[in-house]
């Protein structure tokens, strides 16, 4: 039979980040599987007469929404509305109107919700998100994490994991292992930057030779930067890096370094995974399941500078144990390959596996 015609609703990479990416290799990867897929855009280009609005948050609200808005009639076409989902003013700006739209014109909806703040979300925002959540006919998650959040609040979650491309990162064994130490969050307080800045600053004591890559911009950025020269240390702010030039960045690098204070399943590990990087990161979220509870990268306290410094150098000190830690992690990464989450994603969209409709 027919596959079913789907309407991805997701941020374009306009907006730099794991739900952009996500939404291109799904994209990729479905359209590649033969699928006819319409992308619609989240944050729609502006016309060049207006794009200086984007400098002002309240009218750059407004403008995408007129432009946003209109889009959403392309569902018309389409037998599945796969929309992307974060939460708080986001979740209504962007899911519930396609919610709305797909349910008007009865296309399926699936719900592809990433955020680390689902619980917050699910429990204080009550009428703004509950209701509308009752509209889709099946909710995705990444991560078993999500699915025990949206459990505790009454809805059944189906757990497909973020896809990554591993044939873009070129996996190498870090031997010798080297201080050569990177980080590729937004420079946000939710990923809690400064902490692997007062813990670089701490591991050059002992190693003076260790150098750190920040890679990612944002609103901490000024503050980030001040904090640096305070600390005495250079650490290489190289700001927003577009997707097609990150491998290059990872393979540069010995060790991935990650502080977030919330968060889901984090696309940043899996390509650390994927280039042979060993991790220490805080457990946040999905990444204690991620690193298989320390089996597969060094997992420290949350705003722990000398944890972090401390765990950076016991890898330093055995490098045997680095390298058995990443070759783990490379072969678990191909469970976040494509070749089989499209088997996840056939599923989800009501088909049996040779395409024909379940």
């Amino acid at each position: 039979m027919k596959r079913p015609r789907i309407a991805l609703v997701a941020a374009s990479l306009d907006i730099l980040g794991g739900q952009g990416i996500q939404g291109r290799a799904l994209l990729e990867g479905l359209r590649g599987d033969g699928y006819a897929v319409d992308f619609i855009p989240i944050n729609p280009r502006f016309p060049a007469g207006l794009r200086w609005l984007r400098r002002y948050p309240y009218l750059r609200t407004v403008l995408n929404q007129l432009l946003y808005l209109p889009s959403l009639l392309r569902l018309r076409h389409a037998d599945i509305a796969h929309v992307f989902s974060a939460s708080y003013w986001s979740f209504l700006l962007a899911p519930v109107p396609a919610i709305l739209v797909a349910r008007a014109l009865r296309v399926r909806i699936v719900l592809h919700y990433h955020s680390g703040e689902a619980e917050d979300h699910l429990e204080r925002w009550g009428l703004l998100v509950h209701p509308w959540l009752r509209l889709v006919d099946e909710i995705v998650v990444p991560s078993c994490y999500l699915q025990q959040v949206f459990g505790g609040h009454g809805y059944s979650a189906r757990v497909i994991p973020n896809v990554v491309d591993t044939s873009r990162f070129r996996y190498r064994a870090r031997a010798p292992l080297r201080p050569r130490l990177l980080s590729t969050r937004h420079l946000e307080q939710i990923y809690s930057v400064d902490t692997i800045l007062e813990a670089f600053a701490l591991l050059r004591a002992q190693y003076p030779e260790a150098t750190l890559t920040v890679a990612g911009a944002g609103s901490e950025a000024g503050r980030l930067c001040g904090l640096a020269a305070s600390l005495g240390i250079s650490p290489d702010f190289v700001g927003r890096v577009e997707p097609e030039a990150m491998p290059a960045l990872y393979d540069r690098a010995d060790i991935f370094v990650n502080a977030s204070v919330v968060d889901n399943q984090p696309v940043s590990l899996l390509e650390a995974f994927a280039a042979g990087l060993p991790i220490v990161s805080t457990g946040t979220g999905d990444i204690p399941a991620m690193l298989d509870n320390g089996e597969l990268g060094l997992i420290v306290p949350q705003e722990d500078p000398a944890a972090m410094a401390k765990a950076v150098a016991g890898l330093l000190e055995d490098p045997d144990r680095a390298l058995s830690m990443s070759g783990s992690a490379r072969r678990e990464v191909e469970r976040y390959a494509w070749p089989l989450v499209r088997q996840e994603w056939a599923r989800a969209y009501g088909e049996s596996l040779d395409g024909s409709t379940a």
